[in-house]
């Protein structure tokens, strides 16, 4: 799982796979994740709220928080 993380901020999940499917990524698409990842970890309140309402972002809640 490779996920973008600002302290106190925002967590981005960015990718996931099994071990079984692959053994890792590749050095470019790291760079492209991480190049997304800052993009998002960046992005304004109002860029995020309009991603999630187009789909492009979905909040994942933790079993602590209400929707």
């Amino acid at each position: 799982m490779i996920v973008a993380y600002r302290a106190a901020g925002r967590a981005v999940f960015l990718y996931g796979f099994a071990k079984s499917d692959r053994e890792n990524i590749e050095e470019d698409e790291l760079q492209a994740l991480r190049t997304i990842g800052a993009i998002w970890l960046a992005a304004a309140a109002d860029k995020i709220k309009q991603a999630l309402e187009n789909g492009d972002l979905q909040e994942i809640l933790d079993d602590d928080q209400e929707a």
